[in-house]
C-alpha cells in the first residue's frame, strides 16, 4: 500500500490502491485483448530475451540502422555502403563489425570486394517495422 504524507499530521497514513489502477502483477484487460504477444510468457524465455537484448544493442546507434536499412533490400558491398550513409570506410568497417559479432549480418568475399547480407531474416522484419514506426508520415 502506497503512504500518503497529510500535512496537518505529523505521520504518514496508508491509502489504499485505486480502484482504476490494476495490482501490481495483473494486466489491464485491454491490453491482454490487443497484445498479440504475452509479455509474460516471455519473461520466462530467458533465451528469447537475451537474443532481443543483443539485437537492440547491436541496432543501437543510427549509422547501424542505416547500414541494415540498406542491407535489408540485400547483399551490398563495403564501398556501397560507404557512398550512401557518406562516412569513411573505417567508420563503417567498425560498425559493420559490431553487427556482425552479434550475428545479424554476414560478409563474404568476391575478389577484392566484401559483401554484407542480413543473416537473420527477422532482422528484415524488424527494419521494416523500425521505418513503419519512425519513417512514415
Amino acid at each position: 500500500m502506497a503512504t500518503v504524507k497529510n500535512n496537518n499530521a505529523k505521520s504518514a497514513r496508508p491509502r489504499a490502491a485505486s480502484p482504476h489502477l490494476p495490482r501490481v502483477g495483473k494486466r489491464p484487460a485491454a491490453r491482454r485483448a490487443a497484445a498479440p504477444i504475452d509479455i509474460f510468457d516471455l519473461i520466462g524465455k530467458s533465451q528469447n530475451i537475451e537474443e532481443a537484448a543483443v539485437a537492440m544493442q547491436a541496432m543501437s546507434h543510427p549509422l547501424r540502422i542505416k547500414v541494415l536499412c540498406l542491407l535489408s533490400s540485400g547483399e551490398i558491398s563495403v564501398r556501397e555502403i560507404v557512398e550512401a550513409v557518406g562516412t569513411t570506410q573505417g567508420n563503417v568497417s567498425q560498425h559493420l563489425a559490431i553487427l556482425k559479432a552479434s550475428g545479424m549480418v554476414a560478409s563474404r568475399s568476391e575478389g577484392k570486394k566484401v559483401l554484407y547480407r542480413i543473416e537473420d531474416p527477422r532482422i528484415v522484419k524488424l527494419i521494416a517495422l523500425t521505418r513503419e514506426m519512425f519513417c512514415s508520415v
